[in-house]
């Protein structure tokens, strides 16, 4: 359930997300650009926003175990995956071998080996944002590629928020739950693992 001082703002965002644009919203890290991940449009526009490569793929923003299981092939995802979601004590990305083939993820989030990075998000806000959008998120820090992730929202530069079709409104006088980039992990299919960033 979405809670009332977030609603109007989450019926706004996911209004714009259903049409294709991009937003700017806190996450469980630091703020963040995001677009439906199944549009590949609106998803190369994010790239071209942060002056970013498309070779360096972009992480994709779920809600629930759930939806990571829509998301990623479940062939994919070992055991431990579970557990690294539920005991990390920071929010957590994890590079899957494959998506799901019938996610209707964009390939522009697909790294060049098929891989994806997914992060549940346990935050209030992005978690009612993806539940009530019904589909997953991109979710990469609000700067331009290579300058340091803005800690608040007051940090974000007008280049950014004057790039976006939306700006969220909650919680721009609070600081974001972790004011970091998310651990990064690549986790193959037999539960091998690999710290890509700490």
């Amino acid at each position: 359930m979405i809670p009332a001082e977030y609603f109007e703002d989450i019926r706004l965002a996911v209004d714009c997300l259903r049409r294709g644009g991009v937003i700017l919203y806190p996450t469980d890290t630091v703020w963040g650009i995001g677009c439906d991940a199944t549009c590949s449009e609106a998803v190369r526009r994010v790239f071209e926003i942060k002056r970013r490569a498309d070779a360096k793929a972009l992480i994709t923003l779920v809600g629930s175990v759930a939806a990571l299981e829509r998301v990623v092939d479940p062939d994919a995802i070992p055991d431990v995956a579970y557990e690294l979601i539920e005991f990390s004590t920071r929010p957590t990305t994890i590079v899957y071998d494959r998506a799901s083939r019938a996610s209707g993820i964009a390939p522009e989030l697909l790294a060049p080996d098929g891989s994806i990075g997914v992060r549940v998000t346990s935050e209030a806000f992005s978690r009612a944002l993806c539940e009530a959008f019904r589909r997953p998120l991109v979710s990469t820090s609000a700067n331009v590629s290579g300058e340091a992730a803005p800690e608040t929202f007051a940090a974000i530069s007008r280049e950014i928020s004057g790039a976006v079709d939306y700006v969220c409104t909650s919680r721009r006088d609070e600081p974001t739950a972790d004011r970091r980039p998310s651990v990064v992990m690549r986790l193959d299919s037999s539960g091998m693992f690999k710290v890509l960033r700490s």
